[in-house]
């Protein structure tokens, strides 16, 4: 069907993707203002905004067929630019002004050492695997979503601070992360899990501060599953896509 359509207008639906990508910067610029001014309610929403960017970017890049008619821009660069700005900066400034989520004299060395890790992560060659079901090579540096997780526990200073060393060390640990886009075994399933997450984790999310004290330990059920498909190369193999 697309390929139906006038080469002009493919090239600008290619070309549009490239641009939706972007607006991920701005997104994430708006998120560290927010932050900056301590308004967390309207950074969380920021934030939401932009993983939906990136949650639905890779899929209308395949849809409109970028590397054939947008092959000006390095999709995937511009992609990890901007993850790194959501995920990693927008995580790091969080930890410095959302007062109490690490032990006091903890908290720039834990921003400055996620900034320094996940920029190690993101340059890997072999950051994503393109076999294997499509996984990512070491912790997946998704530090926003440790953060939030932070943010509605109320957990202990010390255990957020355990948390963010563990996961700090796992960048180089060798270990596969399951990409719930690109999975293929549980397919169906997996994808309609990692949905259901999402829409919980949005619409408690746009609560904030008053998040139901149900919604992250139920959230943790996804986690778990997560963890297994990406653990356990095994689990899961009887369906394939």
């Amino acid at each position: 069907m697309f390929k139906r359509l006038p080469l002009w207008l493919r090239q600008t639906l290619a070309w549009s993707v490239h641009a939706f990508t972007a607006t991920g910067a701005v997104w994430g610029f708006l998120a560290l203002l927010a932050i900056w001014e301590l308004n967390f309610k309207l950074a969380i929403v920021y934030i939401i905004i932009a993983m939906l960017v990136d949650g639905f970017d890779g899929m209308l890049a395949r849809w409109f067929h970028v590397h054939e008619y947008a092959r000006g821009v390095d999709g995937g660069l511009l992609d990890n630019i901007i993850d790194y700005l959501n995920y990693v900066v927008v995580a790091a400034l969080l930890l410095v002004r959302v007062p109490g989520l690490l032990p006091e004299g903890w908290v720039m060395p834990s921003a400055i050492s996620i900034l320094l890790t996940s920029a190690y992560q993101f340059s890997q060659t072999d950051a994503k695997t393109d076999s294997d079901s499509y996984f990512f090579k070491g912790f997946p540096s998704v530090w926003n979503f440790l953060v939030i997780y932070m943010m509605l526990l109320g957990l202990n200073p010390w255990i957020n601070f355990a948390a963010l060393v563990i996961c700090n060390i796992l960048v180089f640990v060798p270990v596969k992360y399951l990409y719930p886009s690109r999975n293929v075994r549980l397919r169906r399933f997996t994808l309609g899990f990692t949905y259901l997450y999402g829409a919980l984790g949005i619409w408690a999310l746009l609560q904030y501060p008053d998040v139901p004290a149900w919604v992250a330990p139920v959230s943790f059920v996804y986690v778990a599953y997560y963890a297994a498909l990406s653990f356990f190369p095994k689990f899961g193999r009887t369906e394939l896509a």
